[in-house]
């Protein structure tokens, strides 16, 4: 962008000339010099070039990462970002900038850092479903995966930078086979390192799969559906920073040879981008790094530092929190006293570029709110000055906070004892029951410490299923999710309610993986299954409090459940040497909420003494490697046992029963081609039948499976009946009863056997005796038994009428008779025989049905599983449910193990 003449010709004078804004002596000279550094960078750009100008060429690098390469291009997209990459994998590619604001922020102890993913339908060649035709709010996978982006990045971001960092990244193209999300990572990894964003290492990640017991990086969406694993490691080439995996019940090795396996690569990644980052990678801001002075540490420590040890005794959560809070207070008025602290509310607030300059144009636009159009000028508030006095007060909350974290790490590793008493691979005490809200299908609280769920279960039909969006044009539909539910008063405080946060969408994710291993298949268990867990007091590891109250509250609504898994937070203080220990990383089992905040790691892991179901780790420092994580692994599989231990004591205990108010779903298996005969003309013939039966929903499927779904047996008996007169397959030998005529013609009538059905009984077929004409002895509507004796190649239907009448006893002996004389050489009554037979022929008729289709499957899930084909004698009655199988559905016990 070219600089404004105007604008250069006022700046210079005003800088190069100290007497004219002598109020600007008593800034800071690295200000100024920031300032003159900016002003000669529009100076050099204010030559203005007419002639024809062009892009230049991106600059690129292909870098190996399993059985094929990726493409990192820079320098082509986005070049008034601060970063800026597309990473290109097979068909699939990412975009991602970087930028940061001008201006930095408020000190504080969060770095302002923002992650935006968003997936484009455009890159799979779709629009948006909404009404709009366009992208909207994230979907829970993006905000998920925004997640991913951020966990790994956060650590390496130096202290004391407070310029407000946004990292955004768009899926440009979707080929359906590579996936995006750990390409995120590395694209957000690379175009950090070429911003001027101060941060230590290069961050790249990775996808690591297990197929046939091989190892595979970065394995396609095909590839993962046969996997074993699925892990996403994000770290640099010396460490890992993060990690995030769901898999089968595998073994703690197993998992560490694949994360092994993912530092490999990540490790060759980051090689080639280090060569990348110097050779086009801008200058990193380091000297807009404010750090609060040292001295301020030892007032602090000399102020406090008694208090807080007594302080850090305390063991319950609140009581602690307000002795914090008020000794915090305390330090800050004895700073304040001394004159150390500043009580002015303007105090440390950085200046602008305007402070510095001071000079007002007359045309000259504030935008006071709303949208500022491109190429106006938007003034920002004036900023105000900094006190010359020594401390800002939130430099003082800023140091107090590490004091205290040192204070605490110190007395875990020097004393061995945690604030609550506890080892470090100690297990605070467990209480759960279950059964505790009467009319929820299934229901469990879980309380470990002064962390505690509520876990509700909700059993449905598929209509209750959660539908997923994504790139590819599939509707996706999964029977199994759990919503986790943060609510402030968790942590006896006052907060927004609405809509769930990015942390709570993660955690939930985190415990619906960790559960999604234990239930039963849709043939075993048809249910689509709802979990809300409610943290109703938290003091760390909450996500993991899900688990188990999750699992408990599984088996008291009668899912059968394959085993129990519970879940547990471990922490880490890695640097021990510092508090006089021997160097060896610390592990902490079961960390709350104040050993996550002062801790170097949050490793989650669940499972149950056999493997893990899912695992998710944070490093706060400069990563760990894989001994610390073995150790740290192992740790967590002795505090699941114990857990597991004291779940099986859970009083009341799991009903393991479904309940009474649950919905009852009745399972069956029709021809595919008779799918359309149930649903009917726009729906009417599948309304009517739930209209009808009084069951709640009829859901069909392509495959022929039919689910009927009920509040009571005798609805689903019904319905169940109805179908199957829609759908039967007519077999010889099967009797219908009071089946109705619905016409009547010379030579017979036309019976209706089924809805929808009918078939031809003759007139020699409708008496013993000879009838002259059907009409004489039979009208439209009278209802008749009969027999199917033929169905014909065409599909048409033969019905006796004569076969089930007495009389048709004394002929069927008459006729075993004759094939016994046959047998004995008879021939002239076999002639006659012969000739008697052709006597009845098939006559053709207009009223046909379709040919006779593969024998019907019907299947009762939950119970038992029973196979209906066509037999001799089956009655046209669907068999009725018997009291077995009604207490077996309603009361059926969840199998475990």
């Amino acid at each position: 962008m070219l600089a404004n003449p105007s604008t250069i010709a006022l700046a210079s004078p005003i800088l190069q000339n100290p007497s004219v804004l002598p109020s600007l002596y008593f800034y800071q000279e690295e200000k100024r010099e920031r300032l003159l550094t900016v002003v000669k960078a529009f100076e050099d750009t204010s030559v203005v070039n007419d002639g024809p100008q062009s892009l230049p060429p991106p600059i690129s690098i292909k870098i190996p990462v399993g059985d094929r390469h990726i493409l990192v291009e820079t320098g082509h997209l986005g070049r008034q970002a601060s970063g800026s990459v597309t990473v290109t994998d097979g068909e699939t590619i990412i975009y991602t900038s970087v930028c940061l604001d001008d201006v930095p922020s408020e000190p504080s102890d969060f770095y302002p850092l923002s992650v935006n993913y968003q997936e484009r339908f455009s890159a799979a060649g779709r629009t948006s479903g909404g009404f709009f035709k366009r992208e909207g709010r994230l979907k829970d996978h993006e905000v998920l995966i925004c997640r991913l982006i951020d966990r790994p990045l956060r650590p390496t971001m130096l202290k004391g930078f407070y310029h407000e960092t946004q990292i955004l990244s768009w899926v440009l193209s979707y080929d359906g086979l590579h996936s995006p999300d750990s390409l995120a990572v590395t694209a957000a990894g690379i175009a950090l390192a070429l911003s001027e964003v101060p941060n230590t290492e290069v961050i790249a990640g990775v996808r690591v799969g297990l197929v046939d017991n091989t190892f595979i990086v970065n394995p396609t969406t095909k590839e993962m559906e046969e996997s074993e694993l699925d892990l996403l490691l994000a770290g640099t080439d010396s460490a890992i920073f993060m990690i995030e995996g769901y898999c089968n019940f595998l073994p703690e090795e197993k998992l560490l040879e694949a994360v092994q396996i993912g530092q490999d690569a990540v490790r060759a990644i980051c090689n080639e981008v280090n060569a990348l980052v110097k050779k086009c990678g801008k200058p990193k801001m380091l000297d807009a790094i404010k750090l609060p002075p040292p001295e301020l540490y030892k007032h602090i420590e000399e102020i406090a530092g008694d208090e807080l040890v007594k302080v850090l005794q305390i063991r319950s959560k609140v009581p602690r929190r307000k002795a914090l809070q008020s000794l915090e207070e305390n330090v800050l008025s004895i700073l304040t006293e001394k004159g150390y602290v500043s009580k002015e509310e303007n105090f440390g607030i950085p200046e602008t570029v305007a402070d510095l300059l001071e000079v007002e144009e007359e045309d000259e636009e504030v935008v006071v709110d709303g949208e500022v159009d491109e190429g106006d000028v938007h003034i920002k508030p004036n900023g105000r000055r900094s006190s010359p006095l020594l401390f800002s007060e939130v430099d003082v909350k800023l140091v107090f906070k590490e004091v205290t974290s040192k204070f605490l790490r110190r007395r875990i590793v020097e004393g061995g004892k945690r604030s609550d008493g506890r080892t470090p691979e100690g297990i605070r005490p467990i209480v759960s029951s279950c059964g505790l809200l009467p009319r929820a299908h299934g229901s469990a609280l879980f309380t470990r410490g002064e962390t505690q769920s509520l876990a509700v279960v909700t059993l449905g039909d598929r209509q209750m299923a959660q539908r997923v969006d994504n790139l590819v044009d599939e509707d996706e539909f999964k029977r199994f999710y759990l919503q986790y539910s943060f609510p402030p008063s968790s942590v006896g405080e006052v907060g927004r309610i609405g809509a769930p946060s990015r942390r709570e969408i993660g955690h939930g994710m985190l415990a619906e993986r960790a559960l999604e291993p234990i239930l039963p298949s849709e043939n075993d268990f048809p249910y689509t299954v709802r979990v809300e867990s409610t943290i109703t007091e938290s003091n760390g590891s909450s996500s993991m409090a899900s688990v188990c109250g999750g699992c408990l509250a599984l088996q008291d609504a009668g899912v059968p459940v394959k085993c129990m898994i519970a879940g547990v937070a471990m922490g880490m203080v890695l640097n021990t040497e510092e508090f006089g220990g021997d160097g060896t990383p610390l592990i902490l089992s079961d960390i709350t909420g104040s050993e996550d905040a002062s801790g170097d790691m949050d490793f989650k892991v669940a499972g149950n003494e056999d493997g893990v179901t899912a695992f998710q780790m944070d490093i706060k420092v400069g990563g760990i490697t894989l001994p610390v994580m073995r150790t740290a692994l192992l740790q967590a599989r002795d505090g699941r046992k114990h857990i597991l231990a004291e779940m099986l004591k859970c009083s009341p205990s799991p009903s393991k029963r479904l309940s009474k108010y649950a919905p009852l779903i009745h399972v069956m298996k029709v021809n595919p081609e008779k799918v359309n005969i149930i649903i009917g003309s726009g729906g009417k013939k599948v309304k009517s039948i739930i209209e009808e039966t009084g069951v709640d929903a009829i859901d069909t499927q392509d495959d022929g499976t039919v689910k009927i779904t009920g509040k009571d047996l005798s609805s689903i008996e019904k319905s169940k009946s109805i179908i199957s007169q829609l759908t039967m397959v007519p077999g010889v030998g099967d009797i219908y009863k009071n089946c109705e005529i619905k016409s009547v013609a010379p030579y017979g009538v036309f019976v209706e056997i089924a809805p929808g059905r009918e078939g031809l009984c003759h007139i020699s077929e409708l008496s013993s005796n000879w009838l002259p004409k059907a009409e004489d002895a039979f009208k439209v509507g009278d209802r008749v038994d009969v027999k199917l004796i033929e169905v014909n190649e065409k599909g048409q239907l033969r019905l006796s009428r004569k076969a089930l009448l007495p009389e048709a006893t004394s002929e069927k002996s008459s006729v075993e008779q004759q094939a016994r004389d046959l047998t004995e050489g008879n021939t002239e009554q076999s002639k006659d025989k012969s000739s008697a037979s052709k006597f009845v022929n098939p006559i053709k008729v207009d009223s046909v049905e379709d040919a006779p289709l593969s024998k019907k499957k019907v299947y009762k899930r939950l119970t038992s599983s029973a196979r209906d084909g066509p037999q001799k004698n089956r009655s046209r009655t669907v068999s009725s449910i018997t009291s077995k199988d009604e207490n077996s559905l309603v009361n059926g016990e969840a199998k475990i193990g």
